[in-house]
């Protein structure tokens, strides 16, 4: 199952933290319908029926099942440059 680090723990909080519904919010993670070799990431309000919900430090990431197969064993990380913009890497567990 996908892990999550601190900061990517954090970095989930700071983006979500101003959803209308902060207690169910998260980042969700699918496969692209244009292009189905990758995953599009997106902050979702709640998981889809299907999705897998990985859960840390408060953080949720929702996984439909083809990103659910493909993260199984990885790590996802998070930093920020100078500026404070946000991005994602994920490397394996």
């Amino acid at each position: 199952m996908l892990t999550l680090t601190p900061n990517a723990a954090q970095a989930i909080r700071d983006l979500t933290a101003g959803s209308p519904q902060p207690g169910n919010s998260g980042i969700r993670i699918s496969a692209n319908t244009q292009d189905a070799a990758s995953l599009v990431l997106s902050i979702a309000d709640g998981p889809e029926p299907a999705d897998q919900v990985v859960e840390h430090e408060g953080a949720r990431v929702y996984l439909d099942q083809t990103a659910a197969a493909v993260l199984e064993d990885k790590q996802l990380d998070a930093g920020s440059d100078a500026r404070g913009s946000v991005s994602f890497t994920l490397s394996e567990q």
